[in-house]
Formats: structure tokens, C-alpha cells, sequence
């Protein structure tokens, strides 16, 4: 990528909805994320809480998302739906480890790492990535893909069943040159 241009963020392609609030423990909007989100140094899922979602909420689905990763197309950390309604939080550790917290019946897919679970920042040598965090307000209780989906079809799902969104950004700078 150009130097100083950076890849347009996940929603920039997606029809327009209400925003709601995605707050954290973890993470400082905008700021460095902690060494425990980090894949080499925690690799623990953060604390998400969100509110003001649009009525007809019937479940949540949260990722997060790399759009600077040297793909050509992001990577993705963790693709988690099926969150009950009922459930404005998730506690730091909930998408990974023993999944403490986990709200039953939410399903994982596998993210970019190859495993079922949150994975950390882990940008290359000398890059400063974002990871975007979404929560997404669904109109039904199931949103249909099952934990062998893509993310991609997790995806095309939620673009068709998103009744509002929230986002939380935060950076991770890969370590320098040697």
C-alpha cells in the first residue's frame, strides 16, 4: 500500500444503518491495544459492553477486523454470532481460552488464524494496523451460517440482517526493522 494511505475500514461498503455505543474495558478508542489482545502476548478476547441498539434487536454478532493486513483483502480475528438479545456484554476472555462468559448458544467461525476463537494483533515488522471491533444488531435470533462458515458468509449475512452497528477501533504497531 502507498505510504500514508491506509485501506478503507469494513463499513465503508455496506449500506448505511443506525450507529449504537460499543464501549470497553480493554480498549481506548483509537489508542494502542493492550499486550493482552496482542496473538504472541495475551491473545484474550477484551471486555465489549454496547447499548442503544435499535428495538427489534433479536440477537448480536461481534468481529473484529484487520483492514491494514497485507492481504489484499484484511484479515479477520474473530467472528462470533447468535449472541442473545438479552446479552450487552462480554467479559474480557469470553471469544477465547475456556470462553469464560460465553453466552450459550453463540457460534464461532474460524478467523484468519484457522481456529474458532478470538486471535490477537499481529502486525508485521515496522506496520501499524487497526483492528476494527463491530457489534451488529441482527433482526433474527439465528442469523443461519453454522461454526463451518466463513467469514465471508458470516458476512454476506450480516449485510442483509444488521439493523444498526457500533464500532471500536484500536491500533497495534508491528515491531520495528531489524
Amino acid at each position: 500500500m502507498a505510504e500514508g494511505k491506509r485501506a478503507p475500514l469494513p463499513h465503508d461498503f455496506h449500506p448505511e444503518v443506525p450507529a449504537f455505543t460499543v464501549v470497553s474495558d480493554d480498549i481506548v478508542p483509537g489508542g494502542v491495544l493492550n499486550d493482552a489482545q496482542v496473538y504472541a502476548k495475551g491473545n484474550v478476547s477484551p471486555q465489549l459492553s454496547w447499548e442503544g441498539f435499535p428495538a427489534g434487536t433479536k440477537s448480536f454478532a461481534v468481529t473484529c477486523f484487520d483492514p491494514d493486513a497485507p492481504t489484499g483483502s484484511g484479515f479477520w480475528h474473530w467472528v462470533l454470532f447468535d449472541i442473545p438479545a438479552s446479552v450487552t456484554e462480554l467479559p474480557a476472555g469470553a471469544g477465547s481460552g475456556s470462553f469464560e462468559g460465553l453466552p450459550a448458544g453463540a457460534v464461532h467461525v474460524r478467523n484468519d488464524y484457522g481456529s474458532r476463537e478470538f486471535g490477537g494483533a499481529a502486525p508485521p515488522a515496522g506496520e501499524n494496523h487497526r483492528y476494527v471491533f463491530t457489534v451488529y444488531a441482527v433482526d433474527t435470533e439465528k442469523l443461519g451460517p453454522d461454526a463451518d462458515a466463513s467469514p465471508a458468509a458470516v458476512g454476506i449475512n450480516l449485510r442483509f440482517h444488521t439493523l444498526g452497528r457500533a464500532q471500536l477501533i484500536g491500533e497495534y504497531p508491528g515491531p520495528e526493522h531489524s
